[in-house]
């Protein structure tokens, strides 16, 4: 069986938030105005009018090589060539297949792309509404329509396991440094885990080894953005345990 598994504020008047270097990210939202005593750059994120450094987007505020940036709470995933991702069927016609990837636009997968050899007509007979895939980005054209392939090793339907959701500007720190953290998790729960580029995480194996990895997972949506997260992430990793 196959399982589907934002930080707010209330908004107001214009609020003052500090910056300083190396603190931990504060959460800011559209128009609010960030004090300090420092000359810094505007990054993504912040704008510079009458003397002040200004919010133009909800999400945390960060200060690097004396620049000030606001990092999205949720990224938004722009699919390209190549892209590993995981999707979900939403629609079926005679000779493909609609697929939602968490974009802005449904990911189509024609029968000649499928796995498998269709007749046309038979899509349904080899996948239906809400099936599970993992498949690539074979294509992204000026129109923004999004070509999907089955064909290639690891690119399957999906029938055990579960998918997670994580936001795509936190998946770096998620898998680490060549993948790291994802061989480490793997080994130390004893489970399957696939990283979509489109902020969806395939696991599969026990049921408490699975627990584990979605654990790991609620902590870096909530910490991700913490400065020590990646010491306390692989300390967390290194306690997980799974069914052997």
């Amino acid at each position: 069986m196959l399982y589907h598994g934002s930080a707010s504020r209330p908004a107001g008047d214009k609020q003052m938030s500090g910056a300083k270097s190396g603190a931990e990210p504060r959460l800011v939202t559209p128009g609010e105005v960030i004090e300090t005593s420092l000359e810094m750059r505007s990054g993504v994120g912040i704008t510079y009018e009458n003397n002040q450094y200004i919010s133009t987007r909800i999400g945390w505020l960060r200060e690097h090589n004396d620049t000030l940036s606001v990092d999205p709470i949720q990224g938004s995933y722009m699919p390209r060539s190549g892209d590993l991702v995981i999707g979900f069927i939403e629609a079926v016609r005679n000779n493909l297949w609609f697929a939602e990837i968490n974009g802005a636009f449904n990911g189509l997968l024609p029968m000649s792309l499928a796995p498998w050899k269709v007749e046309f007509g038979a899509a349904r007979q080899h996948m239906d509404i809400g099936d599970v895939i993992i498949a690539r980005v074979q294509e992204v054209d000026e129109s923004h329509s999004v070509v999907l392939t089955m064909k290639g090793v690891g690119l399957r339907k999906l029938k055990n396991g579960c998918v997670e959701s994580l936001g795509v500007q936190l998946l770096d720190k998620f898998r680490g440094e060549n993948n790291e953290n994802i061989r480490n998790m793997a080994s130390k729960s004893d489970t399957r885990i696939v990283v979509g580029e489109n902020g969806r995480i395939w696991i599969d194996g026990e049921p408490e080894g699975i627990q584990s990895v979605r654990e790991l997972i609620q902590f870096t949506k909530h910490c991700g953005h913490h400065k020590d997260f990646m010491t306390k992430f692989q300390e967390k990793i290194n306690k997980t345990r799974g069914e052997h």
